[in-house]
């Protein structure tokens, strides 16, 4: 019997389910930022290697000044490359575009997270830079999880199975009691999976068009409003 539910954050409850780099991707697109899709994903992943191996991004850092932060190395990158010619001329515009959907899709999140929080503990799993206490604040989703297990605070990241081990002893409960939710098959579904946990797959526009074993996850959403 279901008694609670762990969350993933990004790509889930702030994005609809769609890659960060397909939601970026097309905000580059919006604001026709000069540079084919290959070289933006070439940015993409040099960027969040630079934030994966330094503590740019602090504790106290909102979201606007994650995803500036976040963008600025984009396309600081793509500058020195000779795609763009300024890196000013583009940011704050991306970074707003960016900004006010982040608003809208958490808005969203939280009226159905509302809903589950008086029926279940809930506690959120995230891959984050530190700061997801900000951010959910920033968001007005404060106040809504039991516990938060952020990679950068606990020392495990997923798609390690560890990391939802510790977010089930976090409920209280057993793993076939948890429902994992979150749109990564590699990160969250396999490895919750494997940690005894049944799942949701938030299934939404993928960093690549790989096929994917949808057989992997007990359900499959489009929507985060389907799992109420």
């Amino acid at each position: 019997m279901l008694k609670g539910y762990i969350f993933d954050y990004g790509g889930t409850l702030d994005t609809g389910g769609q890659h960060w780099g397909k939601v970026i991707w097309h905000a580059y697109e919006r604001q026709q930022v000069p540079v084919s899709e290959p070289q933006f994903r070439d940015a993409y992943v040099h960027a969040e290697r630079t934030l994966g191996k330094n503590p740019i991004i602090k504790p106290d850092f909102t979201f606007y000044k994650t995803i500036e932060t976040k963008i600025r190395i984009q396309l600081e990158f793509l500058k020195e490359q000779n795609y763009v010619s300024s890196v000013s001329y583009y940011l704050k515009k991306l970074t707003d575009d960016l900004y006010a959907r982040t608003c809208e899709e958490t808005a969203r999140s939280r009226e159905v997270l509302l809903q589950l929080k008086g029926r279940y503990p809930m506690v959120l799993v995230s891959n984050f830079y530190g700061n997801i206490a900000t951010v959910l604040q920033e968001f007005k989703l404060d106040g809504i999880f039991d516990t938060i297990i952020e990679s950068a605070v606990v020392g495990v990241r997923k798609p390690d199975p560890q990391i939802f081990t510790l977010g089930v002893e976090a409920l209280g409960l057993q793993p076939d009691e948890v429902m994992v939710v979150g749109d990564s098959m590699d990160k969250d579904i396999v490895p919750a999976g494997k940690a005894g946990c049944h799942t949701i797959w938030f299934k939404g526009e993928g960093w690549t068009n790989d096929p994917v074993d949808e057989s992997q996850a007990d359900k499959v959403i489009t929507h985060l409003n389907e799992i109420l």
